[in-house]
This record gives C-alpha cells, structure tokens and sequence, in this order.
C-alpha cells in the first residue's frame, strides 16, 4: 500500500482551497489564482509542493550506478547542478520521472506524489553490490518551488535545485511554516500548473499514460542523453530517434474562451471539420486557465495529425501549436 504523504500544514493558511487529485495534500489556491500566477512571473512568493516525494541516494558508488538506470548522463555530475531524468520500461515506455541535483556526498530527487513507493522498490532490487543506500525522505522534506527571479533568502544547509524556470528547494518539513511566514505571499498548484502548461513542460501521469515514449512529449536532450551508456529502454530510444519517428506528439492548444469549463484529462481531441462524433486522434492531457491567454491545454494526438488544422476538444474549439514537430 502506498504510504500517504502528510497533509502541508499551509492547508491552514487564510483563503487555502485543498487541490484534489494528485495534488491532493496541498492548496490548489489561497483565494486568487490569476493573482498567484501574475506574483509567480513577477519572481515573487513561493509554491508549496510538499506533496512530491522525495528520495536520496548516498554512498561512493550513487552517480555511476544511477548513470546505468537513468536516461540522463550522470556519471560526472557537478555538485548543485540540476539534472532531469527518466527510468524507462524494457520497451521505453516511461515508468518513473526523478528531478535531481548531486550536494557532493548524496543525491536528492523529487518525484510524483503516488510514484515514490514504486521507484523506491525498483532502485532496491538493482543496488547489488554497489556502495549506495537508498532512503525515502519525504517524511522529513518538503519540496519548495522558488519562481525564476525571486530574491528570497535559501537558508543555511538546504539543498537546491536551480532551474531556467526557478529554485526547488528540498526544505526540512517541520520548517515549512517558519519559511511561509517570512517569504509569502504563496502561490497553490493552479498558478504553478498554469506557468507549466504555458511553458509546455509535460509532467508524468498527466502528458504520459501506459505507452508514452521519451519522443512524444519532448524531453529528448532535456531528460534523456543521446550519446550516454546502456540503460533499460535505450533501444526504443535509438531506433524512434535514428529511424523512425513516435507515433504521437505533444501539443498545445488555445481553447475557446466562451466555455465554462475546463476539458477534463481524457477528453477526446478531434479535428473540427469532422465535428464532435468524428474520429479520436488524441486527448487532452492538462487544461488551465492562464492570466494572459485564458484556457490554455497539453494535448498528446497522432504524429500525422496537420499542424495546422483546427481542432476541437470534446465540443470546444482548439487551435494547436507543435510542441514536438510530426
């Protein structure tokens, strides 16, 4: 059984509304989500992600044994520099996501809430005899999201992870008040997920199901290395990258403004000329509402789908721009 991840105590901030899904745990806003998003771009006030999972690997041998299970290279990582990473199936099919950074004695990764278990089983049956221990920290962690140009203070011997899109923070959990009450103002899941969306990042369990290859959604060069060593999966890797193409793409879509809802995860993407009744070529993988371009969404449809063909998500009119070219 998955063991649940402590409910974040900002829950009992004023205004905090509860996300549900997987980002149950946490706020989904404090009272204004267009307000949060608009102090995110601002480089002002901080995310609360303390859902995620958090897991470290320590001992002489952790970067060169993680270098033969992940899709990144990280034999040589430098100390405080960010890495993303993927564990992929024996057919490269993406099993697990890890967001990473080596402090010189341990690496610390994030991962998914609801995945931590699982990745946690699978790095203890492949240890064998290196000179690594694996441990689950997210009882005692919490990650927080620092926005690109926040200014806000890092305190004494917390470990970061610096990324174009800010600083994850790996902050000791009982802490996580103290540092709200002082760098506010926060900003819940909604805002965050709106500037993902926006930026085109996929996120695993919600731009990837069952069958998702590394080439369908993007990630090739940014969590998957092209010129490392061998690793479960590399062979899909190589062949869609050398011969062939994914049988999927990514995309994203401007929705039309005038519906009142939100296209749910699955709702089925078709091309508009054929209407509501014609033929599935994709589905909609995340909807947000963005404080500039309004409804916004991450949809995975077939490869041979016309780039620019207009679309329609469930009965919704879309308009699409590649994220990962046909």
């Amino acid at each position: 059984m998955q063991r649940r991840t402590p409910t974040s105590p900002l829950l009992s901030l004023p205004g905090a509304v509860p996300a549900e899904g997987r980002d149950e745990g946490v706020a989904a806003h404090y009272g204004d989500p267009f307000r949060e998003q608009r102090a995110l771009v601002a480089g002002r006030g901080f995310v609360d992600l303390s859902h995620r999972g958090v897991i470290t690997v320590s001992g002489d041998d952790r970067l060169s044994w993680l270098h033969l299970l992940l899709t990144q290279h990280v034999s040589e990582l430098p100390p405080g520099r960010a890495a993303d990473a993927l564990i992929l199936s024996a057919n490269g099919h993406i099993e697990h996501a890890l967001y990473l950074v080596d402090d010189g004695t341990t690496v610390w990764a994030h991962v998914e809430p609801g995945t931590r278990e699982a990745l946690l089983a699978y790095l203890e049956s492949m240890r064998f005899f290196y000179r690594v221990e694996v441990a689950d920290r997210t009882d005692a962690y919490a990650v927080v999201h620092l926005p690109a140009g926040s200014i806000a203070p890092v305190p004494d011997g917390v470990v970061v992870r610096e990324t174009p899109h800010g600083r994850e923070l790996f902050l000791p959990r009982d802490e996580l008040e103290a540092y709200a009450g002082e760098h506010g103002p926060p900003a819940g899941t909604l805002a965050h997920e709106a500037l993902r969306v926006e930026a085109h990042r996929p996120r695993l369990g919600h731009e990837t199901d069952h069958r998702t290859i590394p080439h369908e959604i993007g990630v090739i060069g940014s969590a998957v290395h092209l010129q490392k060593g061998c690793y479960r999966g590399q062979e899909t890797v190589a062949r869609v990258h050398n011969l062939g193409k994914p049988p999927r793409r990514l995309v994203f879509l401007h929705l039309d403004g005038s519906e009142v809802h939100l296209p749910a995860h699955g709702t089925p993407v078709r091309l508009a000329a054929d209407g509501p009744e014609g033929r599935q070529l994709g589905f909609v993988t995340t909807a947000v509402r963005h404080y500039e371009l309004g409804p916004i969404a991450l949809a995975l449809v077939k490869r041979n789908v016309p780039v620019d063909a207009p679309l329609i998500v469930g009965t919704t009119a879309a308009a699409q721009e590649p994220v990962v070219e046909p």
